[in-house]
């Protein structure tokens, strides 16, 4: 560790399947060799004359066997660190026959090792644990027969037998069976996500009370799980500007060391003591020694990237982890980021003398085909409709067809004539809704009003940023009065709405006047938005490759809640950053005077300054607690949704009763497909 702290080129992470992380302090090889150093020299102190010699050099021997090696090895590379200054502090003190003197350095400074490498290890352990989530085995079913496999020979297309209380292996699809999963270890989230057929799941979940059966889509190389791990172990490559900073200041700092050592013990043997001012030297050099300050943020920026990975926040390098604690304001979209991308059935208005059956009878059979997100909507409440003849899309307004032998409409308010529902349109509009109108033989049965409801966790999100002080903008290419509607649910006041993917790239770069600027978006849409903020945030990131590699965070799971906590996490890891740099460089201006000046024994300085190291490295790990990141309670679950309400204009329901104006919320559940396609209605598309 000592010379790979301010080597040249310091070591990358390790791989994945590295050796574990030592469980105990005691099977670190250098606290063994340290606690060997102890004894000896302890012994040394309770014996006189050549024995305490002998005991003072075995002690050396033990201590020096940690750093000595690896330091010869690595000056035959051209490679200068801490460990070569250790060296030659010793060597020079065994010179003037000081072995006391030398098997103290050497017993301190292999304790420092020891501490460094274990703080480390168990750091990127916490990482490499997720691999451990996959199951030893995976049960399959081929030909009509269970096996168990080695999910590393999984196949795609291959089928997976989930049962109760399981781990899932990798990657798949629902084929057959219901259940709920606890993903937590994965995106952090603590609620069960229920799953059924067709729904996608991930390596390393937890099966609930059902039986499953999944087919394999990724094998486990290429499943989520090792994705998520490869790239957190990338993230710790990317250095910040306080690792660079600290990088840049350590290297330069061993050759000046050794430098100034020289120059300390040769002009002070010109006026004083030869003896004296080499032994001054020896101490300068250790006091100087800059580990403590090479270490200070690459600690704290590993501690950090793990323990955030573990609560569902992929936080892409130290500057990733900087840039997020700078941040002033937050703009954010809003399809699929604020709301849920689930357009659901929310209010049917019938026309005088038309059945609410009527309406979405129709508005089904004309949908049946058709991959919009508002068809997905309207399909769900009317599952199994037989698909109408002579489906024709009007670009910009609509569909129209024939629905039992009788030519029929739907569309947007202006292509239908909403006539005595022109009220409703307007109210419903306002409210945020999606409002298609529905005409059978010239005549106009009613209105199916669809919305994108707002995630039910938005509003705490967004009452968060504000009491840490961020500004929250909301950025969407919906009109007006959608947008203003979905905002004042979620508490946003600055909103920026009808905007191409360009146009928000622009606002962004705009609002970097009020401070650093984080854009949060959950698609391709929002790229070029993520890419000119400082810091680009993609929302529910779990299996999307594009989002996950466009931004510079990335929150795995679907919890906005996790925004703000990603926020104050980075704050609190930028100033162990801050704090780390001050104290290590502190040292360094502290120790060297008081060595130069032989105010300080090479002993004190030695135990002074791995002391302080061990300090450094204390305060870096700091970072990895998950304070900032705690499981959230469950969201309030809203009860079974009555069906769709069926409203005359007049405000009264079918059975005369009057109903207030406001639209009430409901919810399906069901999950829209992807758009593909125009929006057939001059709505937003959804991304």
């Amino acid at each position: 560790m000592g010379d790979a702290c301010c080597a040249a080129d310091p070591p990358a992470a390790p791989p994945v399947a590295a050796e574990a992380a030592p469980a105990a302090l005691w099977q670190v090889r250098e606290l063994r060799m340290a606690a060997a150093a102890g004894v000896l020299l302890v012994g040394s102190l309770l014996s006189a004359g050549s024995a305490a010699t002998a005991l003072q050099a075995a002690a050396l021997l033990a201590g020096a066997a940690t750093f000595v090696p690896g330091t010869l090895r690595a000056l035959r590379r051209g490679r200068l660190g801490v460990g070569l200054l250790m060296t030659v502090a010793a060597a020079g003190a065994v010179a003037l026959g000081e072995y006391g003197e030398a098997a103290m350095l050497a017993f301190l400074f292999s304790i420092a090792e020891g501490l460094e490498g274990y703080a480390l290890a168990r750091t990127r352990h916490g990482l490499r644990a997720l691999m451990d989530l996959v199951p030893p085995t995976a049960r399959i079913l081929r030909d009509g027969a269970e096996s168990e496999v080695d999910p590393a020979r999984l196949r795609v297309g291959d089928v997976l037998v989930v049962r109760p209380g399981e781990r899932i292996a990798t990657d798949g699809t629902v084929a057959a069976g219901r259940s709920s999963l606890d993903v937590s270890v994965v995106t952090g989230e603590s609620v069960p996500v229920e799953v059924g057929p067709g729904a996608e799941v991930f390596a390393g979940t937890v099966n609930g009370a059902g039986a499953l059966e999944i087919t394999v889509t990724a094998t486990a190389q290429d499943n989520s799980l090792a994705k998520l791990v490869h790239m957190v172990h990338e993230a710790q490559g990317r250095k910040g500007a306080s690792q660079r900073l600290a990088e840049r200041a350590a290297r330069p700092l061993v050759p000046g060391v050794l430098v100034l050592g020289a120059v300390v013990a040769a002009l002070g043997s010109l006026f004083g003591d030869p003896g004296v001012w080499v032994e001054r030297a020896l101490v300068v050099l250790v006091a100087a020694a800059p580990c403590a300050f090479a270490l200070s943020v690459p600690v704290a920026v590993v501690a950090a990237i793990g323990a955030a990975s573990k609560g569902g926040v992929l936080l892409k390098g130290g500057a990733a982890a900087e840039a997020l604690g700078k941040v002033r304001v937050v703009a954010i979209d809003k399809t699929g980021t604020l709301t849920r991308n689930e357009p659901e059935v929310i209010e049917v208005v019938t026309a005088p003398g038309a059945a609410r059956d009527a309406v979405l009878g129709v508005a089904a059979a004309l949908e049946a085909r058709s991959e919009h997100p508002l068809a997905a909507a309207i399909l769900a409440a009317v599952p199994g409709a037989a698909p109408a003849a002579d489906v024709a899309a009007v670009p910009g307004n609509g569909l129209t067809g024939t629905v039992d032998g009788r030519p029929a409409r739907l569309g947007r308010p202006g292509f239908v004539d909403p006539g005595p529902l022109d009220g409703e349109v307007a109210r419903l509009q306002d409210a945020g809704a999606t409002v298609v109108l529905v005409e059978r033989d010239g005549r106009l049965l009613g209105a199916v009003a669809v919305r994108d409801e707002v995630r039910p966790e938005a509003a705490e999100a967004i009452a968060a940023l504000r009491r840490q002080r961020v500004a929250v903008v909301m950025l969407t290419g919906d009109n007006s009065r959608t947008a203003a509607a979905i905002a004042a649910e979620a508490g946003i006041e600055d909103v920026r709405a009808e905007l191409l993917p360009a146009d928000k790239a622009r606002i962004v770069t705009g609002l970097r006047a009020r401070g650093a600027v984080a854009m949060v978006g959950d698609g391709i849409n929002d790229a070029p938005a993520l890419a000119t903020a400082d810091t680009g945030i993609a929302m529910g990131a779990m299996g999307s490759d594009v989002a996950i590699e466009a931004a510079d965070v990335a929150l795995m799971g679907e919890d906005l809640r996790r925004l703000p906590d990603a926020l104050a996490h980075a704050r609190a890891a930028r100033r162990i950053f801050a704090q780390n740099l001050l104290m290590s460089g502190g040292i360094l201006v502290a120790l060297v005077p008081l060595a130069a000046t032989g105010a300080m024994s090479l002993a004190a300085v030695v135990a002074a300054h791995e002391l302080a190291e061990v300090l450094v490295i204390a305060n870096g790990v700091r970072a990895g607690r998950r304070k900032h990141l705690p499981a959230h309670p469950p969201l309030r679950t809203a009860p079974a949704p009555a069906p769709a309400r069926s409203v005359h204009p007049s405000g009264a329901d079918e059975s005369g009763k009057e109903l207030p104006s406001p639209m009430p919320r409901a919810h399906s559940g069901a999950a829209a497909p992807a758009v593909a396609g125009c929006c057939e209605y001059g709505c937003d598309c959804a991304k």
